[in-house]
């Protein structure tokens, strides 16, 4: 063996074994209640990412400071959290109900409360995996403001350079600044952040909200701020975990509370007895495939009906979004909203309500109307929280002293996913999940394959797929071995092996559903990170998504309905 092969080995096994010891870390100050991430408890979790370097988060290990991966995680951090000193995990206990307005982070969907100047509370409703997500993120900021911190102090009575006296006095005053005054400010904090002028005006209205334009200068004024008081006044922060959070975790509580809820719904409209086709995907796509040809009939005869899905899909076509909504409420589709604390909506379509001639599938509509299918659409999951809501849906519905079977046909996964060979847009069928750091393997037949997919301008990839403990997680290296394994890997998902467990269990194991439940799974990749500039901190997929959605989601009706 190479000297070089040798080395890059060995560079994905000290990347692997980094994952596990942030993993038992985690595990460990969940359980004792409290960390202080920059004191000794903090510093395993410290070292190994900076061993780790994932992609998502760049330049971690330089001196620079990481600009797309800081605003990578700001969009999934609740508005403010820069500020605090305390940052307390809880559980749902009541906060709604408060005074407390809640703060939902733009990229992901959480309660988070300001409780006073110091404190942020962050609900976890979603399981362990949402835990692990949020302490890594943590983890990069406070890694980020050491460097700021190290910068600006000068000498060890703690005086502050001049940049960093400057950058605090336009701060603190916070009155409307001037263009001029802005690039001065730049200038100054590219010096602190050993970044250019121009790499920072190039981020700096990515972070920028109506509220606070100089959003950008507030979050590195704050991070530097509570990393110098901890280094110069020794004001640790802290990290908490409710008691309330660690009692519950683990135990399905909201993901109990969602799947009683849809049940009761499906029997209160009689459609606990019928032939019932779950679909995980986003909320649009099965209900504008469904109604947008007789929605938008103007549209759909100047267009092709993937540019109409594609003009739905843009933010400002709010008017076709309704038009297609509304027709759907009055076809069949009713819409539950979470309310269990899951995050996780539902759209019930009852097939007897649709008339199949007014859409642009291949449907036999005898037997559609013969079985009166009814496809139960449920948001995205996230992480572990796949296997409790898919666990606790597939189990029986008790009404009275009796246990009501769902009559469960087939149950079809579609989602994002990074790819490890080719690009954006491009669409993986996998044969079998994986889960990372163990062997622990979930083969099935997968109803759906590359021919169904192919000859659409798009490439199909077929072969196992990992599910990865955290998208943020990843580096080169360990994809890499991935990739050139005999596992025959084509992406990382963080959801597939969690679902197929729960499926696994309900059919083979428990007798939930019947053991012929038909499965299909099939993603898109949302980046790839194998490749420079192609990580998921690059930025949205934008239009590029929408067509290898539609195509999937077309697909699984179709096979749904024939």
């Amino acid at each position: 063996m190479s000297n070089n092969k040798l080395h890059e080995r060995t560079r994905a096994q000290e990347s692997s074994g980094a994952i596990e010891r942030m993993y038992i870390t985690m595990r460990h100050l969940f359980n004792r209640g409290f960390y202080k991430p920059m004191g000794v408890s903090g510093e395993t979790l410290r070292e190994a990412l900076l061993l780790l370097r994932p992609e998502i988060y760049g330049s971690i290990a330089d001196e620079k400071a990481e600009l797309e991966g800081l605003l990578y995680v700001m969009d999934r951090l609740p508005y403010g959290i820069e500020e605090c000193r305390f940052i307390n995990l809880t559980s749902d206990e009541g906060y709604i109900n408060s005074h407390f307005k809640p703060i939902i982070p733009p990229k992901r969907r959480r309660n988070c409360y300001r409780i006073d100047d110091e404190q942020m509370n962050i609900e976890i409703t979603r399981g362990r995996s949402e835990i692990y997500d949020i302490l890594t993120h943590l983890t990069f900021l406070f890694i980020e403001s050491h460097k700021i911190s190290k910068r600006v102090i000068v000498d060890e009575e703690g005086t502050t350079s001049r940049d960093w006296v400057k950058l605090e006095k336009l701060v603190l005053e916070s009155k409307k600044i001037t263009q001029q005054e802005r690039e001065v400010a730049i200038t100054h904090t590219a010096n602190i952040l050993g970044r250019t002028f121009s790499e920072i005006t190039g981020v700096y209205n990515s972070f920028s909200t109506p509220e606070r334009p100089e959003r950008f200068l507030h979050i590195v004024y704050w991070l530097g701020k509570l990393a110098i008081d901890e280094q110069v006044n020794n004001h640790k922060r802290t990290v908490s975990f409710s008691p309330m959070l660690r009692e519950r975790l683990g135990h399905h509580i909201h993901g109990e509370i969602w799947a009683n809820n849809i049940k009761e719904i499906l029997y209160k409209n009689n459609l606990l007895d019928r032939p019932i086709h779950v679909i995980s995907a986003n909320m649009h796509s099965v209900m504008n495939a469904l109604f947008a040809p007789n929605a938008l009939k103007t549209l759909v005869n100047k267009k092709d009906i993937f540019e109409v899905y594609e003009a739905i899909s843009q933010s400002e076509n709010t008017a076709f979004r309704q038009k297609v909504n509304k027709e759907a409420l009055q076809k069949g589709m009713i819409f539950v909203e979470d309310t269990s604390g899951t995050n996780i909506d539902v759209q019930i379509f009852d097939t007897k309500k649709i008339d199949f001639s007014k859409t642009d599938l291949k449907c036999d509509v005898e037997k559609i109307n013969e079985e009166a299918p009814v496809i139960l659409v449920m948001d995205y999951a996230f992480g572990e929280q796949a296997y409790e809501t898919m666990d606790e849906l597939l189990k029986p519905y008790i009404v009275g002293e009796n246990k009501v079977h769902l009559k469960v046909d087939s149950v079809s996964i579609m989602g994002k996913a990074g790819i490890l060979e080719g690009v954006k847009g491009d669409i993986m069928i996998p044969s079998a999940h994986i889960f990372e750091g163990t062997a622990d393997n979930y083969p099935f037949k997968n109803e759906l394959c590359k021919s169904d997919l192919d000859d659409n301008g798009i490439d199909v990839f077929e072969g196992a797929m990992i599910t990865v403990l955290g998208t943020s997680l990843q580096n080169k290296d360990i994809l890499k071995f991935f990739y050139t394994s005999t596992w025959n890997v084509i992406g990382l998902e963080m959801e597939g092996a969690h679902y197929q467990k729960a499926i696994q269990s309900a059919s083979k194991v428990r007798g939930n559903i019947g053991t012929d439940v038909k499965v299909r799974y099939a993603y898109y990749a949302s980046d790839n990170p194998l490749e420079t500039g192609s990580t998921l901190a690059s930025g949205g997929l934008g239009t590029t998504g929408v067509k290898p959605t539609y195509l999937i989601t077309r697909k699984i009706l179709e096979q749904i309905f024939n």
